[in-house]
């Protein structure tokens, strides 16, 4: 058994005795004394470490897959010759130009590789295999980009036709008239918003031959914009960022109570989106609002809220995944708390590729080299009636 699995195991076992517990404790009564609630919260912050502790895991056991997977397919047979080489962004050359001129070891041969990947803000676009590895860390970072529709744009706006509505058959009777009903058309555009970033790091570990600026740069930028990424896709407002997804999404419950919901509501939410969105809807909510759902059971008496026993698998509530973000608003009065709905719906727009920039002279009385990132990035829900909300009164 992995060390993962175990740890699964551990945590749904402590769940059942933290519900067991929760049940006998109520059983005297409807409120619980301060000694039980003191021990049930002591119950659950154990399980909240054990979910971080497997999400730490998980996250690593993927790392160390993609670090040890092969760089170069197998030789099967003789080879007749050098093979295809990389030519533009991915050739070696413009690879080993581009960390040449970060650290400043730039030449004129330098200069004349980098030119195919000069962009018109004057940085250099980032090498097509780091900006691979780049991507893919915003994925481990970002889960929403794992839930949406992800597509790449080189320029101008990126228009989505959209089905509006539907037209319907008719009964019609023997050589009646036929009745006209056609499907109405519209269309969502993605267009780009520029997100940016700087890093400084001192002259010295630049120029250390044994500081892997590579990893450090594609790390730190990657959970900056992630951060910022996730926040947008969330909430944005769709002014100079990405629209939201509480902002396009339909409400669908309102709760009684500015303070609390209840399994009703939770269940509520659930049908109120339509059917054939559920089957791969999720639910996203903070993890404050978390803690108050694992207390929550339905008319059965089944708790709402299960752990994912399996590797990889989310927890979950009415069997569908629920995630967790910081950037979702917590319980208070008119916050949308919690949204249901299938993400691939949420459209996000790349818009070439990511740029560096090293910056030379503004930081340098303070012995500093400042690197500058961007990207163009969009977001929008190109249906909204395929995420519901539930609101605080």
């Amino acid at each position: 058994m992995s060390k993962i699995t175990e740890l699964r195991q551990k945590r749904a076992d402590l769940w059942e005795k933290t519900k067991k517990f929760l049940d006998d404790a109520k059983r005297d009564g409807d409120v619980l004394s301060a000694e039980d609630v003191a021990a049930y919260e002591k119950m659950e912050a154990d399980i909240v470490a054990l979910g971080r502790e497997i999400d730490i895991l998980e996250r690593q056991a993927d790392m160390d897959k993609q670090l040890n997977a092969p760089t170069s397919k197998p030789v099967v047979n003789t080879p007749a010759g050098g093979g295809d080489e990389k030519t533009g962004r991915a050739s070696n050359e413009y690879k080993n130009a581009f960390w040449k001129a970060m650290r400043n070891k730039n030449s004129y041969a330098v200069q004349d590789a980098l030119q195919i990947g000069t962009d018109s803000e004057g940085g250099y676009l980032v090498p097509d295999e780091f900006e691979s590895r780049l991507i893919d860390k915003l994925a481990d970072e970002n889960f929403i980009r794992g839930l949406a529709t992800v597509i790449t744009s080189s320029s101008g706006d990126k228009k989505i036709p959209v089905v509006a509505s539907h037209g319907a058959a008719t009964w019609t009777d023997e050589e009646g008239e036929y009745t006209e009903d056609d499907d109405s058309f519209s269309a969502v555009t993605l267009g780009a918003h520029k997100l940016t970033s700087i890093i400084k790091v001192s002259e010295e570990l630049l120029n250390d031959s044994a500081f892997n600026i590579e990893t450090y740069i594609a790390q730190e930028f990657a959970r900056r914009m992630a951060a910022a990424e996730e926040a947008a896709f969330l909430d944005g407002n769709g002014t100079g960022k990405p629209t939201g997804l509480l902002r396009m999404g339909e409400a669908g419950v309102t709760a009684a109570s500015a303070e609390a919901i209840t399994a009703d509501e939770i269940i509520d939410l659930y049908h109120s989106l339509r059917t054939p969105y559920r089957k791969n809807a999720a639910f996203i909510t903070n993890d404050s609002t978390i803690k108050v759902i694992r207390k929550l059971k339905d008319s059965t008496g089944q708790y709402l809220w299960q752990p994912g026993l399996k590797e990889g698998q989310p927890d979950t509530i009415l069997n569908r995944p629920i995630y967790s973000s910081a950037y979702m608003p917590e319980i208070s009065t008119g916050n949308k708390i919690m949204l249901f709905g299938d993400l691939s719906y949420y459209w996000i727009s790349d818009r070439q590729g990511r740029t560096f920039q090293r910056l030379n002279e503004l930081y340098a009385a303070k012995g500093q080299v400042g690197f500058r990132v961007f990207q163009r990035v969009d977001g929008k829900l190109i249906l909204p009636e395929a995420v519901k909300t539930l609101a605080m009164a």
